[in-house]
């Protein structure tokens, strides 16, 4: 079973030779490693030059933001399973993908969903929050909760049923994804009880207030966008459970 794995960059020299060599030392035997370049002006395709030998396909292009590179990755995959890891991220541990691929076996499953833990820059060691996708219902989703989408790999045809992700959303496009999947038949899912993502803090989706703010906007603006009945209060109701990821982490 191939599994496509799409990595989206821009300036991420400083990063991305480890997500690359997360991605080359899995154990599963069958994948294929797509990077999305929005042509950098560092020296990111020199480390994956240097890096990525295992990488199928490199492409580096101006594109509309973070979504439209990541339509490109999916249309260029030709894995059975597709995941997304970003250019600053890497998997727990060298089975995962193997992992990944035991639980697709069962073809009725359509979604993996797994848990992604976040550490700060320069400390990979300390996980300091632990993003489960255990809490995650399709119900739910009105009320702002998602899977961690580095988490989350799915069959490419389920992919080509929802169609590609909003390139009209700047930090919520996974989420609107999400809500169309679930919103056209019901989706099978199982959630692996366990971390097959570390998460770098400090991206657009952890950049503090401004990016919450227009993450929540967003949010809203994809529920109502797709029929699901939310508002300011349903969508702040999630922080104080998040707080407590931090303590379990």
């Amino acid at each position: 079973m191939k599994i496509s794995i799409i990595t989206v960059s821009y300036n991420s020299a400083a990063t991305i030779a480890e997500t690359l060599k997360s991605v080359a030392t899995q154990t599963h035997n069958a994948v294929e490693h797509i990077v999305i370049d929005g042509a950098s002006k560092d020296d990111t395709l020199a480390v994956v030059r240097e890096h990525g030998r295992h990488v199928a396909n490199i492409q580096s292009e101006p594109d509309r933001g973070i979504y439209d590179a990541m339509n490109k990755g999916v249309g260029l995959a030709s894995g059975e399973i597709v995941g997304l890891l970003n250019a600053d991220d890497h998997y727990a541990h060298h089975q995962v993908l193997a992992t990944v691929a035991q639980t697709f076996h069962d073809p009725s499953i359509d979604l993996v969903l797994g848990d992604v833990a976040f550490f700060r820059p320069g400390r990979p060691e300390r996980l300091i929050r632990r993003y489960s996708a255990k809490k995650f219902e399709p119900k739910r989703l009105a009320w702002g909760w998602m899977p961690p989408h580095p988490g989350l790999f799915a069959r490419r045809d389920v992919y080509q049923r929802v169609g590609p992700f909003r390139v009209d959303y700047r930090i919520a496009g996974d989420f609107e994804w999400i809500v169309r999947a679930f919103g056209l038949r019901p989706i099978q899912y199982k959630h692996l009880p366990e971390i097959l993502v570390h998460m770098r803090t400090g991206g657009i989706s952890t950049g503090g207030w401004r990016n919450t703010l227009l993450l929540n906007k967003e949010v809203m603006r994809a529920c109502r966008e797709n029929g699901l009945s939310t508002n300011w209060a349903k969508l702040l109701s999630r922080y104080p459970a998040k707080i407590l990821e931090f303590v379990l982490a």
